[in-house]
């Protein structure tokens, strides 16, 4: 079976030791051409993590919500899809960036993190997706 490094496809801190990172760990055990990876959530309120399936389509909407971050628009991550979901709303209720992790199958816990993103995070989260893509696209299904 193909192997690689633990990979973040997301990260997202600041210097307030706020951060919600997705990292992928592996190849998904349960189906075929897809990827085990979690969400985790670490604040100094708050700390958590929840598991999360990926698969090539998943990844591509992940490209194609940086591509509407990008164009200023807030996001929503697979909300519609089973499992947790992830919110990036540019302009929170504190009037900051802010990354919203919603568990609603699990835990049913909603954490909303504000944060003061460095200049340049998309464009650092669009080098992460492509190097998840190269470390695994020969495992991921071809849908």
């Amino acid at each position: 079976m193909e192997s690689a490094a633990q990979l973040n496809l997301a990260l997202f801190c600041d210097d307030e030791g706020n951060s919600v990172r997705i990292t992928v760990l592996g190849a998904l055990q349960s189906v075929a051409g897809g990827l085990a990876a979690e969400i985790v959530v670490d604040t100094p309120f708050v700390a958590g993590r929840v598991n999360l399936s990926l698969w090539r389509s998943r990844l591509t909407s992940w490209g194609e919500a940086l591509d509407r971050l990008e164009a200023g628009e807030d996001i929503a991550w697979l909300h519609v899809q089973r499992g947790p979901s992830i919110f990036i709303h540019l302009s929170g209720e504190r009037d900051s960036p802010e990354v919203v992790v919603v568990d609603d199958l699990v835990s049913m816990v909603t954490v909303r993190v504000p944060m003061d993103l460095p200049a340049g995070w998309i464009a650092t989260h669009r080098r992460l997706l492509g190097a998840v893509l190269s470390a695994w696209g020969n495992h991921l299904s071809p849908e």
